[in-house]
């Protein structure tokens, strides 16, 4: 079997640790503080995020999307793939190296999706792009470490938490979706989000389309 190589590393924003890009063959894995966070041949619970929350508001008539969390581009790929010409995605990444790597060892992995004049990039924390202004989104999906249990940068925990719900709740339009990816259910936080006001559907889904583990994935809708 080919060897892992290692193509780049940066210590996350915040005390995060060392995030590392990886590649074998055609194969590319991040890890962070040696547990990896994201392998390209595992994306098809992040394609399913984005096309289950982008079907709700596809037919809107400029619908615009936050993505949060960068990854390897798949679920902004998939998100393009499922809106119009007429639709805005903003994409929030906390690490500027990821954006690079999207542009550079990963960018054909999802089409490219960086090249798409549909979308702008804040190289920011997501939670201070939700707070910037009040039903800004259409959609909301929260594709950040490994859901509600925050890996890679602490403050990430606070997205998911009653005041963070409320920010994203409140940075959406009326009938607005927040989609969230997480690695495990979490009963706690499915009462959070009811909690918060929400309309809430929770899915399962694969994280190879029809086999390997299974993700969890929460459709909020704004009342």
């Amino acid at each position: 079997m080919n060897p892992w190589i290692l193509l780049d590393q940066v210590e996350v924003p915040g005390d995060g640790g060392a995030m590392k890009l990886y590649q074998r063959a055609f194969e590319f894995s991040i890890s962070v503080k040696n547990e990896e966070l994201m392998n390209s041949r595992m994306h098809g619970s992040e394609d399913a995020l984005a096309e289950l929350a982008c079907k709700r508001v596809a037919d809107r008539k400029k619908p615009r999307v936050l993505i949060g969390g960068l990854g390897m581009g798949f679920t902004l790929g998939a998100a393009l793939e499922h809106l119009g010409n007429n639709a805005q995605v903003v994409v929030a990444e906390l690490v500027p190296a990821v954006v690079k790597w999207n542009r550079t060892h990963l960018a054909d992995l999802a089409g490219r999706p960086l090249d798409d004049p549909r979308i702008m990039v804040r190289e920011s924390d997501v939670g201070l792009v939700i707070k910037e202004q009040a039903a800004a989104y259409d959609a909301i999906l929260l594709d950040v470490d490994n859901g509600p249990d925050g890996l890679t940068h602490a403050g990430n925990d606070r997205l998911y938490t009653h005041g963070g719900l409320a920010a994203a709740k409140a940075a959406l339009k009326p009938g607005g979706i927040l989609a969230v990816w997480s690695a495990e259910p979490d009963k706690g936080f499915t009462k959070r989000l009811r909690g918060t006001g929400f309309n809430v559907e929770e899915s399962t889904v694969r994280a190879r389309k029809t086999k390997g583990r299974r993700h969890t994935i929460w459709l909020a809708e704004k009342k």
